[in-house]
C-alpha cells in the first residue's frame, strides 16, 4: 500500500525507514527483563496487612481544573516514569500557539515539521521512531494504520486543556492495554464544561495572521442538568502560506516564495459527560476533520512548478463508560469507531496516473478491571481489541486487515515514600489480505517494571527507575506498499532503561521551584529499513539496531511578587546520541540516526501585571542529517528561533476578552526542520478571544 502518492511516499517511506532510534545497551538487559517478570511476579503473590482503603481514581469524584493541575503536578514529581505535563495556562504563559508549538517545550521530543499552516507535523521521543510514539485523545488512543504515525496538526490547540508526555510506563494504571503499548505516549486532554454552573458558556475567538492566516473558533458548553454536560466546539483555518525565503545554489542567491501551499482546512468536535449517579459516569465524543491544501513539495532550484494536492478527511466517535462500587472494584470500558481517507492528485500528470485515494477504517473495544484491596496495593487487568483494514483505488490494491488482541495485567504497590509497579502486556496481531500474500503474524509478552522513592521526608526530592520492553508491528505500508513493503517482516523491538530526580519546593506562599533530570539507554532491534533490493527497486527488510543514550532535564521557577505581579521561568535541555549499530563494518557505524539533533532545548520567561503580559520564549535545536549515511549535502543547520507574546485579560459585558499578539520567529532566522521544506521567516499573530 501507499502513503500518499508515488513522489511523496517514496519520499517518506525512504525518510521513515531510517528513522531515530534507541542507543548503548549492554548484557545486564536480559537479566533487567528477567527480573522484571519475577519482580511482576513478587508483586501479586505479596499479601499486605494495611488498612483499607481506595485508590485516587476508584471514588468516582469528577474534579475540577484546579485538582486536577495540582494532581498532574504531584505525578511529575512522585512518578516512577518520567512525565511532563503543560496545561491551558502554562501554555499561554509560554507563547505556545499550537500544538506542534507545545511539543517544542516538551524535552525529548523530535519534531517533524513540512512547514506553514496544515503542514504535516509528526513526533518521536528519544530517538524511537515516530511509530513507537502513541497519541491518546481523552484516554482513547488515535491511530492510522497506513503509516503508523499521527499528524499533530489535525488537532486544535483552543480545545485543550492540557497535553502531557510519558516515557515509559505509567504508574496511573488504569488505563486500556493499549496505551501501555508504546515506548512514549502523549495525551491530549480537551476542554472540560464548567461545573460552577448550569448556564451556557460560550467561547468565541479569531486569529488573523501572516501570509494570509485567518481562523475563526467557537465552543459552546452546557451543564444541561446536575448530571448532563454538553460541549460543542469547531474552527476553520485557511492559509496562502506563501511565505518567503532564500534558495541558495552554490554562489547563486536568490529570494522566492512558497507557491502551491494553500490550506483549507475545518474541523468540528462534540461531546458530553452524563454523571448517571456516584458510581457510574459516561463519556462521548464524536469528531470530524477535512483539510483540503496544495502540496509545495521540496524546494529545489528551478523547480519549483507543483500541481499536487491532497484531501484528507477524519472521522471517529468514542465511548467511555466507568463505574466504581463499595467493594473497591472499578470498571471502565471504551469503544471507538474510526475512519479516514487521503485523495491525493497531480496534475502535472494527464490521466491522471498518479492519482490514489485512500480509505481506512477502525473498530476499537477495551474494558479495564482495577482492584484496591489496601490502601496501598492496586491491580489491574485490561484486554483490548482492535480490527483496522485498508483499501485503495490503485490496481496493486491487496486490501490488508488485521485483528489485533492486547491485553495487560498490573500490579502497584504505594506508601507515602515509595512507589513501585510491574506490568506484563501480552500482544496478538493476526495479519490477512483480501487479494495477495498477508502479512506475518506476531506475538510477544512484554515485560515492564518501574519505581520511585523519596529521599526525604520532609522533602519532595524522588529518585526513579524505570525499564520497559515493548515492540510494534509494521504498519501497513511497510507490509503491502508496492516494491517497497514486506510481507516477511518481523515487529520492531525496544528496550528502554530510565533514572531519573525530580525535586519541587515551595518557598512559602510565594515562590515555587521544580528541577527534573533524566538519563536513559535506549536500544531498537529488528528496526525496519529500506535497503536496495536491485538498482530500481528498494525494500524493507528487519536489519536496522539503534543504540543509544541521553540526558534530559527541565527547571520551572514562578515568583508572585503581589496577587498583581508575578514572574515565571522554565528551561529545558536534551542531550542524545541515537546511533546506527546495523552492522559494524559499514563506514557509517556509529552515525547518528537522521533528522536526531544531539542538542535541543527551550526556554521562556514571563512577567504578569496588570497592563500587559509579557513572554519571550525561544528554542534551539543543534544539526542533523536527513539521511543515515550523512552523505554531503544532506546536513541540515541547527536553528534557533525566538517569539515574543503580548496578552491581556478584560472584563466586558459580564464576560471576559482576552487579546493576544504574537511575533514569531522574531530574528527572521530561515531554517528547516525536514530537509528542503523551508520554515516561515517572522511572522506575526493576533487573536480575540471572548468567553462568557
Amino acid at each position: 500500500m501507499a502513503q500518499r502518492s508515488q513522489k511523496t511516499c517514496r519520499q517518506l517511506c525512504l525518510i521513515h525507514c531510517f528513522e531515530e532510534g534507541g542507543v548503548l545497551w549492554f548484557n545486564l538487559l536480559v537479566r533487567i527483563k528477567s527480573l522484571s517478570v519475577a519482580a511482576f511476579g513478587a508483586l501479586l503473590s505479596c499479601t499486605p496487612a494495611a488498612a483499607q482503603g481506595t485508590d485516587s481514581i476508584s471514588d468516582g469524584r469528577v474534579l475540577d481544573d484546579v485538582t486536577v493541575t495540582d494532581k498532574a503536578r504531584q505525578r511529575q514529581v512522585a512518578g516512577t516514569a518520567p512525565l511532563r505535563v503543560l496545561d491551558s495556562e502554562a501554555m499561554l504563559r509560554l507563547g505556545v500557539t499550537d500544538i506542534a508549538d507545545a511539543l517544542h517545550r516538551l524535552p525529548g521530543i523530535t519534531l517533524r515539521d513540512y512547514g506553514g499552516a496544515g503542514g504535516m507535523k509528526t513526533v518521536s521521543v528519544r530517538g524511537f521512531g515516530s511509530q513507537h510514539t502513541g497519541v491518546s485523545y481523552d484516554g482513547i488512543a488515535l491511530s492510522d494504520c497506513q503509516t503508523g504515525e499521527i499528524d499533530m496538526s489535525r488537532y486544535s490547540l483552543e480545545n485543550v486543556s492540557d497535553i502531557s508526555l510519558l516515557i515509559g510506563d505509567n504508574d496511573d494504571i488504569f488505563i486500556p492495554a493499549r496505551n501501555a503499548a508504546y515506548a512514549a505516549m502523549l495525551t491530549i486532554n480537551t476542554m472540560a464544561p464548567p461545573t460552577a454552573d448550569n448556564k451556557p458558556h460560550i467561547t468565541t475567538q479569531v486569529k488573523l495572521g501572516s501570509f494570509g492566516y485567518v481562523s475563526p473558533f467557537i465552543r459552546y458548553t452546557h451543564n444541561l442538568t446536575d448530571k448532563f454536560a454538553l460541549s460543542v466546539s469547531g474552527e476553520y483555518v485557511y492559509a496562502e502560506n506563501d511565505y518567503p525565503f532564500t534558495l541558495r545554489n552554490g554562489n547563486v542567491i536568490t529570494r522566492e516564495r512558497r507557491t502551491n501551499s494553500m490550506m483549507n482546512s475545518a474541523h468540528g468536535e462534540a461531546g458530553f459527560i452524563w454523571n448517571i449517579n456516584r458510581n457510574n459516569r459516561l463519556d462521548g465524543k464524536i469528531y470530524y476533520y477535512d483539510n483540503d491544501r496544495e502540496l509545495p513539495g521540496q524546494v529545489r532550484y528551478y523547480t519549483d512548478i507543483s500541481m499536487e494536492t491532497l484531501h484528507d478527511r477524519n472521522f471517529f466517535s468514542q465511548l467511555q463508560y466507568r463505574a466504581w462500587n463499595s467493594r473497591n472494584l472499578s470498571f471502565k470500558l471504551n469503544a471507538k469507531y474510526n475512519w479516514a481517507s487521503s485523495d491525493y492528485k497531480n496534475g502535472l500528470y494527464q490521466g491522471g496516473i498518479n492519482d490514489a485515494k485512500y480509505w481506512q477504517r477502525e473498530a476499537y473495544a477495551s474494558a479495564c478491571l482495577l482492584y484496591t484491596p489496601w490502601r496501598n496495593w492496586a491491580f489491574d487487568y485490561s484486554a483490548d481489541y482492535i480490527f483496522n483494514n485498508l483499501s485503495s483505488s490503485l490496481a496493486t490494491n491487496t486490501r490488508p486487515y488485521r485483528h489485533t488482541v492486547l491485553q495487560s495485567a498490573t500490579a502497584r504497590y504505594r506508601d507515602r515514600r515509595f512507589t513501585v509497579m510491574a506490568r506484563l502486556l501480552y500482544s496478538l496481531y493476526f495479519n490477512a489480505a483480501k487479494d495477495g500474500a498477508s502479512a506475518r503474524d506476531a506475538r510477544k509478552l512484554s515485560p515492564s517494571v518501574s519505581l520511585s522513592y523519596r529521599l526525604l521526608s520532609d522533602e519532595d526530592l524522588y529518585i526513579r527507575l524505570s525499564y520497559k520492553n515493548i515492540f510494534r508491528a509494521p504498519t501497513f505500508n511497510e507490509s503491502y506498499y508496492f516494491h517497497y513493503g514486506s510481507t516477511d517482516l518481523k515487529p520492531e523491538t525496544t528496550d528502554q532503561l530510565n533514572l531519573g530526580l525530580t525535586w519541587e519546593h515551595t518557598y512559602g506562599r510565594k515562590s515555587y521551584f521544580r528541577l527534573s533530570a533524566d538519563g536513559y539507554i535506549n536500544k531498537v532491534k529488528d528496526k525496519i529499513v529500506a535497503v536496495p533490493y536491485n538498482m530500481f527497486v528498494w525494500t524493507n527488510v528487519n536489519v536496522g539496531k539503534v543504540k543509544g543514550h541521553g540526558i534530559e532535564t527541565s527547571a520551572t521557577w514562578n515568583h508572585r511578587f503581589t496577587d498583581r505581579y508575578a514572574i515565571l521561568f522554565s528551561a529545558n535541555y536534551g542531550w542524545q546520541r541515537s546511533e546506527n549499530r546495523t552492522n559494524s563494518e559499514s563506514p557509517y557505524y556509529g552515525y547518528q540516526i537522521a533528522y536526531t539533533p544531539e542538542h535541543q532545548g527551550s526556554a521562556a520567561i514571563s512577567f504578569e501585571n496588570p497592563w500587559v503580559n509579557l513572554s519571550v520564549h525561544g528554542y534551539a535545536v543543534s544539526k542533523r542529517h536527513a539521511n543515515n549515511n550523512h552523505y554531503e549535502g544532506t546536513d541540515i543547520d541547527g536553528y534557533a528561533e525566538f517569539g515574543l507574546t503580548a496578552y491581556r485579560d478584560i472584563r466586558l459585558w459580564g464576560g471576559t476578552l482576552k487579546v493576544r499578539a504574537d511575533v514569531k520567529n522574531i530574528l527572521d532566522k530561515q531554517y528547516e526542520i525536514v530537509a528542503k521544506y523551508p520554515m516561515p521567516g517572522r511572522s506575526y499573530q493576533i487573536s480575540i478571544n471572548y468567553k462568557f
